[in-house]
């Protein structure tokens, strides 16, 4: 048994007491299934002597048709009630683990991924798999039981006939399985295309307002129905496997009714079967039919349980490529002092390196800037800190230990990011904020926004603290938003700090009341701000100019001007840009 099939197996473990009574349940309604026509014949009989006491033996086994019939009706509510519900729960700690498990891999991994299909993989293919958990024993158990008490019982009537019935089977298992393979491969088809749909969605709607600044709802349209319609088509070929395989197969029952009838009938008049057998033998092909059906509604659950799973497992095996190494230390007081080493880094393997053997120390409490040109490695620079993504090469040191060597948990509670591109999460302001500190006060949460200049907008909104702020706090301004964020991180405390180009997307007034709140924050701690807007960082102890993924210049603002450099140049140009 290979690891993958023990991981499939490995979540009925919790709940083999709901198997056992799912199981149990199932064998007990293949058992009536089978009792039911053997009552039949039993009552048939007896009209058929007419004993004197025919109308006692007809209410007595009236009685137990029904006894089983109210047994058979538990059971199978039960089955359905409690199977399901088994499925349910573990598709419930598939999903959850499927979930802890996304959030453990690392930047790299969703640089890679769209998130519709992420989502496809977590909801629509783990679906699948609980269909497979719950059907799959119990499809097997009563298909099992009913074609081998079918078997005995239709061989004990009249074995000629019951060869007669049996020889109409592998011809309808063939066509069966040909048909199910084909809805099998249109399901899988759909399954993909309903992928590509999700991705389109998102793509879509996160991009709502692009879309309708330039007015290309139509381009948008024409890419969801390239989509839809592939969706469309693969529906198409499943539906018309479907159409064969259901028709196929009630053509098939009704065939095998008619030889019973005909060939029975035939029996009858040889004096060879009795009406009784031929009822019994009637009642019984429509029992061994739900065999077969239930074998093939396996083998779909199961083929399209297991693409699911397989797909679920290709994103449960992948490691995270940044986890807590043996011996990690948790972090006690923070000074604050980040060190690179020879730091070399690249997004891929085949590409160039963004970091080129960067050396620099930041000392603790020290205010340092980072510029350079878009795509030089700013931000970069700033992710290895928190370990976002791994160097390819040397080492980043905090406080003298490598990062590296530090749990992560510890190592990110640390550090504080104010970035350009600000996440609020749906809830209200107060939600919102508490997010850097969940376990804070009410009056914590409220010294953080006095703090970040976001007390007074905040109070003047509808419902003050207890605001929707709506899907990315689409109804908060940008210089809300970044202040919101600002108070998220003042409330979080961390001794390191990093702002990535925090204010260059807003308004002047924004700006600067930004700029305030951050300057508020930055104080005593060790802080490095990646800058867009060189104005707002000329009184940095210290400025780092990078260029081609290496450190060109560093210094203060007025000995850098002096330098007549790469800083100078940029600087120059956006002081002509504002005049």
């Amino acid at each position: 048994m290979n690891s993958r099939t023990k991981k499939f197996f490995s979540y009925y473990k919790p709940y083999l007491g709901l198997l056992s009574v799912d199981l149990a349940c199932a064998f007990m309604v293949s058992a009536i299934t089978l009792a039911l026509p053997l009552c039949v014949r039993y009552m048939t009989q007896v009209l058929e002597n007419n004993p004197p006491d025919v109308l006692y033996q007809i209410y007595t086994i009236g009685a137990v048709m029904i006894g089983l019939l109210a047994i058979h009706t538990v059971c199978n509510m039960l089955v359905t009630y409690q199977g399901h519900m088994m499925g349910a729960k573990m598709e419930s700690d598939m999903r959850r683990e499927m979930f802890d498990h996304l959030q453990k891999l690392s930047f790299r991994f969703y640089d890679e991924q769209k998130t519709g299909e992420l989502m496809t993989r977590t909801t629509h293919d783990i679906f699948s798999l609980s269909e497979l958990y719950h059907h799959g024993p119990e499809d097997i158990a009563i298909s099992l039981m009913n074609f081998i008490g079918v078997f005995f019982i239709l061989i004990h009537i009249d074995a000629k006939l019951a060869l007669i019935v049996f020889l109409f089977l592998p011809v309808m298992a063939i066509y069966a399985f040909y048909f199910n393979q084909k809805m099998n491969a249109a399901l899988r088809s759909s399954k993909d295309r309903i992928g590509d749909i999700n991705a389109q969605v998102e793509d879509t709607l996160s991009g709502i307002r692009v879309v309708q600044s330039f007015a290309n709802e139509a381009i948008e349209t024409k890419k969801f129905a390239y989509e839809n319609d592939r969706f469309v088509e693969s529906r198409r070929a499943g539906y018309r496997s479907e159409a064969y395989f259901h028709e196929g197969l009630f053509a098939f029952t009704e065939l095998i009714t008619i030889a019973v009838v005909v060939f029975g009938g035939v029996a009858i008049v040889d004096a060879s079967m009795s009406l009784a057998d031929l009822l019994t033998f009637v009642l019984c092909v429509g029992i061994l039919i739900d065999p077969i059906k239930r074998w093939v509604n396996f083998a779909r659950l199961y083929q399209e349980g297991i693409t699911g799973f397989d797909r679920f497992m290709d994103i449960l095996e992948i490691e995270p490529e940044i986890q807590d190494s043996a011996g990690a230390i948790e972090l006690g007081h923070v000074h604050g002092k980040v060190t690179f080493s020879n730091v070399s880094f690249a997004y891929k393997e085949d590409q160039d390196y963004v970091l080129k053997n960067v050396n620099l120390d930041v000392r603790p409490g020290e205010y340092v800037a980072i510029v350079g040109a878009s795509g030089v490695g700013k931000t970069t620079l700033c992710t290895l800190i928190p370990r976002f993504y791994e160097t390819n090469q040397g080492t980043i040191y905090l406080d003298g230990i490598d990062v590296r060597n530090i749990r992560l948990h510890s190592l990110r509670t640390n550090i504080g990011i104010v970035q350009q591109d600000i996440y609020l999460f749906p809830g209200t302001v107060f939600e919102n904020i508490r997010y850097g500190r969940p376990n804070a006060s009410r009056e914590e949460v409220i010294a953080a926004a006095v703090k970040a200049n976001a007390h007074d907008f905040i109070m003047e909104l509808p419902n003050g603290y207890e605001t929707d702020i709506g899907q990315r706090g689409i109804k908060l301004s940008g210089g809300q938003k970044q202040r919101l964020s600002i108070a998220r991180v003042f409330l979080k405390n961390p001794p390191i700090l990093i702002f990535d180009e925090a204010t260059s997307a807003l308004d002047n007034e924004s700006e600067k009341a930004v700029q305030q709140s951050l300057e508020k924050l930055s104080d005593s701690r060790t802080t490095l701000v990646i800058a867009h807007r060189l104005s707002t960082i000329r009184h940095a102890q210290r400025i780092i100019v990078l260029a081609d993924g290496v450190i060109e210049e560093q210094g203060t603002h007025e000995e850098l001007l002096v330098r007549n450099g790469i800083y100078a140049r940029l600087y120059n140009v956006q002081q002509n840009l504002i005049s």
